[in-house]
């Protein structure tokens, strides 16, 4: 929780945006409630919104929101050696509290699964903290949109606090170059309808990212991590012996 407490500003200014725009874009309160604690995904919220607001057809909305959240796929198979252990519903919930941070924080204190070493609890203190980052202002941001003046321009910090998230999460060349790809497709693609230009920045981002990595570093992790998930004798092997497993 502690070191999860010095990125939580970010999450609460980014979740008090995304509250806000959900009245902002014609949504109920209770509606918004539903969405802010069922969904708990502020770039999925924040995709899907533009695509309701103009009665964008439901595939799309659906098609926009799998796109953002395809990283999760990755985080997951990650996550699996160290919590395998635990039962479905168990699994569910900690799936259902995961967040982008929380994969970067964790990842970044443990190398190998160990049911002694507060990996579990470490995860929970981080998630716990989060959510709550995110959760309670969220909902602040819903009840009081009516209230809050556009002129005070929440949807700037909003951006602010979205760099700083992304900021964090530039980890290798790679990964920064995808992110600059990323922005500059969307841009291009910014008149397509449906906001589209999302799909088309996280498709470019993918492509230009697996192109520049190639076999090593983050693919060869990715590979490793999906090897890992499905035989845990296979972290102890090569890519190629681990993949055949």
């Amino acid at each position: 929780m502690a070191e999860m407490s010095s990125v939580s500003l970010g999450i609460a200014a980014w979740g008090l945006v995304t509250g806000v725009a959900m009245v902002k874009a014609g949504l109920s309160v209770p509606v918004a409630l539903l969405m802010t604690f069922t969904v708990f995904a502020g770039s999925a919220q924040l995709a899907a919104l533009p695509l309701m607001a103009v009665g964008a057809p439901i595939w799309v909305i659906w098609a926009t929101a799998f796109c953002v959240n395809l990283r999760f796929v990755i985080f997951s198979a990650q996550w699996r050696p160290f919590f395998m252990r635990y039962p479905l519903k168990q699994r569910l919930l900690l799936g259902y509290v995961s967040a982008d941070l929380s994969y970067v924080l964790f990842m970044k204190r443990y190398q190998t699964p160990s049911a002694d070493d507060g990996q579990i609890e470490y995860f929970l203190g981080g998630t716990s903290l989060n959510w709550c980052a995110w959760q309670i202002p969220s909902v602040i941001g819903i009840f009081l949109a009516d209230r809050i003046p556009t002129d005070w321009g929440l949807g700037f910090a909003g951006v602010l606090a979205l760099l700083g998230l992304i900021y964090s999460l530039l980890s290798d060349k790679a990964t920064a170059l995808a992110a600059v790809v990323a922005g500059a497709a969307a841009v291009a693609a910014f008149a397509l309808p449906f906001r589209l230009h999302i799909v088309v920045a996280i498709a470019a981002a993918v492509c230009v990212g697996l192109m520049i990595d190639g076999s090593g570093g983050a693919g060869r992790r990715v590979r490793d991590a999906l090897a890992r998930a499905g035989d845990p004798a296979a972290g102890n092997k090569t890519s190629k012996e681990a993949l055949s497993a």
